[in-house]
């Protein structure tokens, strides 16, 4: 099966969510409208375009493929207690699928009570037989308040392994050589076998072109990227990692999957994320999307012991722990490291 249709649905899903949540970031976030956003009960932010994008990817995705079950972020449960927020959402949804020019007969949603049970359908717990999709909304939503970078992100997985990626990346620039004068928003997509490939966002006429990690051959001359918020993972222990590999340069923060993006593409050539605590398990959607680009580009991904994740026992990735992703001329400099700092620390002993 060479996935072609599921690459062509993804690729539309995630640009038809950009749509909204640029709109939502260009009318709400930048008027601090109070509508704009709330807190979770974990006290992580969520926005409306959280919600919305949900709503548009999933109406697609059930249109298309009726029988895939779908693993993604969020629920209802908030937008049918707050009215206001509700009609908020409904409005951007409808808008945004009536701007896409793609597949216009799929994803059409009649009225916001359909668009409620569409969010709840994301549902799903995963497993490791047949076919499911994956989806994060906004992935780096604090990157998104803040106009940084953050992805919408969506991967098909069968039998426990990712097959067909989009991720886009609307604060990213095209050009990443020229970044001050490229315009921003690319999709990235892959299927396994296929490579990896880079399209425009917004300019529909710009062919894709196919991507690929830098051939780095010794550690000391690579880049490293991490996340931006600290809590997320032992920056500290990272930073030994960086030195014992022989790296100069401070790393490149960076919120969401737009790392696995810059990876994939050869902005950059190791990815840290360690964990915090030994017993915090990773979501699949946070991982699912960006490890297949990576791995198409030319790079391994692994969890901090090198094994490989595996994305079959729900909805976590409870079976490892932390992510690598590097380019593979160097991934094995990169474990070695990483076991030779973590070993003596009592944290990372806990297994």
């Amino acid at each position: 099966m060479n996935f072609q249709f599921e690459k062509e649905i993804a690729i539309v899903a995630v640009r038809r969510a950009s749509y909204l949540t640029e709109k939502v970031f260009n009318q709400l976030i930048k008027e601090k409208s109070a509508a704009g956003a709330h807190s979770k009960e974990d006290k992580s932010p969520v926005t409306i375009g959280d919600f919305g994008a949900q709503a548009v990817v999933i109406s697609l995705l059930k249109d298309a493929f009726p029988k895939d079950p779908i693993v993604g972020e969020e629920d209802a449960d908030h937008l049918r207690s707050n009215g206001e927020t509700c009609s908020r959402v409904w409005s951007l949804v409808q808008e945004s699928i009536q701007q896409s020019k793609e597949y216009k007969e799929l994803g059409q949603i009649k009225d916001a009570e359909q668009m409620l049970a569409v969010i709840d359908q994301g549902n799903y717990n995963g497993g490791r037989e047949g076919r499911m999709w994956t989806l994060d909304p906004i992935d780096g939503t604090k990157g998104f308040l803040r106009g940084a970078q953050y992805a919408i992100c969506l991967s098909l997985i069968e039998n426990g392994k990712p097959m067909v990626s989009a991720i886009s990346c609307p604060n990213l620039p095209f050009d990443f050589k020229q970044p001050e004068t490229s315009p921003k928003g690319i999709i990235m997509s892959a299927v396994r076998g296929q490579g990896c490939f880079q399209y425009s966002l917004h300019n529909l006429t710009v062919q894709p072109s196919q991507v690929y990690m830098k051939d780095v051959q010794d550690p000391k001359d690579s880049k490293f990227c991490e996340g931006v918020e600290a809590g997320h993972s032992m920056q500290g222990t990272q930073e030994e990692i960086a030195k014992k590999l022989g790296i100069v340069h401070g790393p490149t923060k960076m919120d969401s999957q737009a790392k696995y993006v810059s990876l994939a593409r050869g902005d950059g050539d190791i990815y840290l994320r360690l964990p915090t605590s030994m017993t915090f398990e990773e979501k699949i959607w946070d991982h699912a999307g960006g490890s297949l680009l990576v791995e198409e580009a030319g790079g391994i991904v692994s969890d901090m012991f090198g094994k490989p994740l595996d994305f079959g026992v729900g909805r976590t990735l409870k079976s490892n722990n932390g992510v690598i992703a590097a380019y593979k001329g160097i991934f094995q400099n990169v474990i070695d490291a990483t076991r030779a700092v973590t070993s003596q620390d009592p944290h990372f002993n806990k297994v």
